[in-house]
């Protein structure tokens, strides 16, 4: 049975020699299964990364360098690793040593399930990060279905052909999770340790979790549509009541009715609303036009072999 390990890599270099020594020795001890590592590269002008990958692959067989032509993101270069692997199980993990390779048997033992996610007892994360993790995840029992007890994480375990077909969805805005719940609802945990970074700091800035987080909202559910729409019809409903009372006083009890504040107020309030709906509605439209266009999710520049060989400028689109 060979297995497929797929790291996307951002600004790494130190860690990915010992993470690939890890994976050998754990294998090592894996009776009749195989196995292959691909390295997808989505800092592709980072030399330290570049040059480390290049090692790796003429030292090991069983190493695979993807450079692509640009920063892309975790997301498709995580599919991009997909497209490429060859396995009957495929195994995603980060590059920072958090995820430790000692934990894939435990991933393997459950993989009579279409998916297995690791679920960390306990996250080496800042409170910040904790935090938003915690509210993405309500978000993606909302948005999702995702049952409330599951736990998220990149260290995860697909059976090929559930991988293979989250390829099918043709989108320049891929969030993992949202293909995987999808095509199945046959995924469990397995708890394993989170642990420190061994070397710098998180590349997973504010802004880079904005834009996933985004990627659920916006491309994998119409919630904010439907925010807006309700929040619409209360001030509507609202604004109706709120009519009805001011002319009751001046017609029935002769009040004086405030002039430009409560006019000026108003005007502000629903100018505001509607520029706000406008937004979300252009950013739906943006993300639909990209959609239609059929961008690819990823382009790769080289795929780095054993043997050397550097494949310059290839083109690869998800499930082709």
């Amino acid at each position: 049975m060979l297995i497929s390990i797929i790291i996307p890599v951002y600004k790494s270099s130190r860690t990915l020699v010992e993470l690939t020594h890890r994976i050998d020795k754990v294998f090592s001890s894996i009776h009749n299964s195989e196995y292959e590592i691909i390295f997808v590269n989505d800092s592709p002008f980072w030399m330290e990364t570049s040059d480390t990958l290049k090692k790796l692959a003429a030292e090991n067989f069983r190493v695979i360098a993807i450079e692509l032509t640009k920063n892309f993101g975790q997301q498709p270069a995580t599919l991009c690793g997909i497209g490429f692997a060859q396995g009957e199980l495929v195994v995603t993990m980060d590059d920072d040593l958090q995820h430790a390779p000692e934990d894939i048997p435990r991933l393997i033992e459950k993989a009579h399930h279409d998916a297995v996610i690791a679920k960390f007892r306990s996250k080496k994360h800042s409170g910040f990060k904790r935090f938003t993790s915690k509210l993405k995840g309500y978000f993606d029992t909302i948005v999702l279905g995702k049952p409330s007890s599951l736990m998220l994480s990149a260290f995860r375990l697909f059976r090929a052909p559930i991988a293979k077909f989250m390829l099918k969805t043709n989108t320049p805005y891929p969030f993992i999770p949202a293909l995987l719940f999808s095509i199945t609802t046959d995924v469990v945990n397995v708890d394993v340790e989170h642990y420190e970074r061994s070397d710098g700091a998180s590349h997973y800035t504010f802004g880079r979790m904005f834009r996933l987080f985004s990627n659920l909202i916006v491309n994998n559910s119409s919630l904010l549509l439907r925010t807006v729409g309700y929040t619409g019809l209360v001030i509507a409903l609202l604004s109706f009541i709120y009519a009805v009372i001011i002319a009751y006083r001046a017609l029935m009890l002769d009040y004086a009715v405030a002039g430009w504040p409560s006019t000026f107020t108003a005007i502000l309030f629903f100018g505001g609303m509607t520029l706000l709906t406008l937004g979300i509605i252009g950013e739906y439209l943006i993300r639909i036009i990209a959609t239609s266009e059929q961008r690819p999710t990823y382009f790769v520049r080289n795929i780095i072999h054993s043997d050397g060989c550097l494949n310059d400028m290839v083109e690869k689109e998800p499930g082709k």
